[in-house]
């Protein structure tokens, strides 16, 4: 199903860019070597996320998850090891839960060999788990701007579920309501996991989100 850029009266983002947020921290990363398990996971994502991402994917543990809050978050991660780490390191977006507490983030193994310098992927992906150092950074979309997808589950005029692709800057959505366009009359939606939003109060006709 297609996804529908849809015009926004107003989207209520609360800004994450905190002083922690802003922190470097210390810990240490694995990966998956199919980025279709990271692609599948708790954000609800699916597919898009490679779109999304370029394939550059991350699992986070649960106080970057933050319920589904954190999905679509943006890090800048690189490792430590001096022979086989560049000094940038590689940018991922967060697209599932990490469940392993062994390690703040599991990776695509793209985004783990994208921390690497040139010429060394294969021998950083041999390590298997990396110390790294991590922060979160603003997401940026060029030529994209933030965009609505109607979920399949979607049926009319009972239900409605949406989710949030190309969500720059450093920000959380954290509440979404729904309207018929031009109405002052308001409804709540509700978090059903990750990124996508639902709710049974669906409006009439055009609609509008704050």
């Amino acid at each position: 199903m297609a996804f529908f850029i849809l015009s926004f009266l107003f989207l209520l983002l609360v800004s994450s860019a905190t002083a922690c947020d802003r922190c470097l921290y210390q810990s240490k990363a694995s990966y998956f070597s199919k980025a279709s398990a990271l692609s599948s996971g708790a954000c609800g994502y699916g597919s898009l996320a490679l779109d999304i991402s370029g394939g550059h994917l991350a699992a986070g543990v649960d106080s970057l998850f933050k319920n589904g809050a954190g999905c679509g978050a943006c890090f800048q991660i690189r490792c430590k090891n001096p022979t086989l780490c560049s000094k940038e390191g590689t940018k991922v977006v967060l697209t599932d839960l990490n469940h392993n507490n062994q390690t703040d983030f599991v990776l695509s193994s793209r985004a783990f060999a994208g921390m690497a310098q040139k010429g060394m992927g294969q021998q950083i992906l041999k390590l298997g788990i990396a110390e790294i150092e991590y922060k979160r950074v603003p997401c940026d979309y060029k030529n994209q701007n933030l965009a609505v997808r109607v979920e399949e589950s979607s049926k009319k005029p009972d239900y409605l579920a949406i989710k949030f692709l190309y969500q720059g800057g450093q920000t959380e959505i954290v509440a979404v309501d729904v309207a018929q366009v031009g109405s002052s009359n308001w409804s709540f939606m509700s978090r059903n996991h990750g990124t996508v939003w639902d709710t049974s109060r669906v409006p009439q006709g055009a609609l509008q989100f704050s």
